[in-house]
């Protein structure tokens, strides 16, 4: 079992100014690095406070490669339905380089209507524009003399500069919510999974986990399938300072994220059937029962390092990106936990420092 961070700001200017929150999450990357984690992953988002800071994980993860020497930089994730395919390819070609071969790449269908209406590209349409984007990608990164046409971008006889280091391509992630054909797509394409288990309860998301193991094996892909888990994560001196400290900082993270979902109250889409009131499920959650659905672990370092036992066997995960920015968290409260975790909780677990 791995264990990396899970970055996503939720930050505006008013709760936390951008040069402190960046100052704050390369430092967290430098002592995960030092430590032996896995990854750093970062995602991208526009406009708002959920995620705004960071409308490109790739420049972020640059910064990371230059600060580091080990750990492996991934996009959790980037949204491919607001870039050209040769844009994407070549920047994340280009990190790849940057960081000597450790980019890991994630990506996800953006969500956020106001995200889709500023871009102006339609919510209908928008599952099969992120498949047409990442196909191409991948064949870009693999092929030479690339011909592409598709109802959203066309181009020929392109080949990308410059290639990437890692052969045949960096490791790819999908996110998956809550969609099981998207779990089973996921398997037969024979990338890894990232799933974010916060409105889906562990049973649920279990069961969608396993859709996707089914349809990776029968598809008969060489190597292993491989699931992380993205969840805020707290470590505290005791129980009681723990939930003391962290819930406060859930209860602003679930702020910012109703806030961010609010247009979900009157936009509906068949591209994203479910999510119509999405904000309304987000703030019927308070900290407490967001902790008690597995959905944020927080706890002194033996209540952790439990808590994760119990959650990695649920999900039948392979390894966790722990999310510890949330709520606009202090630089010095983020660092505090996350030595408590790499002193206390990492080497009680299995495999603990192995990536």
């Amino acid at each position: 079992m791995f264990h990396g961070l899970s970055l996503l700001p939720d930050c505006s200017p008013g709760t936390k100014a951008p040069d402190d929150y960046f100052r704050d999450v390369l430092l967290l990357s430098r002592l995960a690095d030092q430590g032996g984690m896995s990854h750093v992953k970062m995602t991208e988002h526009y406009l708002g406070a959920y995620g705004g800071y960071c409308p490109s994980p790739l420049a972020f993860l640059s910064a990371v490669a230059a600060v580091t020497t080990r750990i492996r930089l991934m996009t959790g994730c980037v949204l491919p339905v607001f870039h050209h395919p040769v844009q994407l390819a070549s920047e994340a070609a280009m990190v790849d380089a940057i960081s000597g071969g450790r980019l890991d790449v994630g990506f996800a269908r953006a969500y956020l209507p106001q995200e889709f209406e500023t871009f102006q590209v339609p919510l209908d349409g928008s599952r099969e524009r992120f498949t047409a984007t990442v196909d191409a990608v991948l064949r870009l990164w693999t092929e030479e003399r690339v011909s592409v046409d598709t109802p959203f971008f066309r181009f020929r006889d392109v080949t990308i500069l410059p290639r990437p280091v890692q052969r045949p391509r960096p490791p790819v992630w999908i996110a998956a919510v809550r969609s099981r054909s998207s779990f089973a797509w996921i398997g037969e394409q024979g990338h890894h999974l990232l799933v974010t288990p916060a409105l889906t309860p562990l049973s649920e998301m279990s069961d969608h986990i396993a859709v996707y193991r089914e349809a990776y094996a029968e598809a008969g892909h060489a190597r292993p399938s491989q699931v992380v888990a993205s969840l805020p994560l707290y470590v505290g001196d005791s129980d009681e300072e723990a939930r003391r400290t962290a819930d406060p900082l859930l209860r602003g993270y679930l702020d910012v994220w109703a806030a961010a979902t609010d247009p979900w109250v009157s936009v509906t889409s068949d591209d994203y059937r479910g999510y119509t009131g999405m904000s309304r499920a987000i703030r019927a959650l308070d900290p407490a029962s967001f902790r008690t659905m597995g959905s944020a672990i927080v706890g002194a370092p033996a209540t952790v390092a439990e808590r994760i036992q119990e959650v990695a066997a649920t999900l039948g995960a392979d390894g966790f990106l722990w999310q510890m920015d949330f709520g606009a968290v202090a630089g010095d409260v983020a660092v505090a936990s996350l030595e408590r975790f790499l002193d206390k909780v990492l080497p009680s677990l299995p495999a603990g420092r192995s990536r």
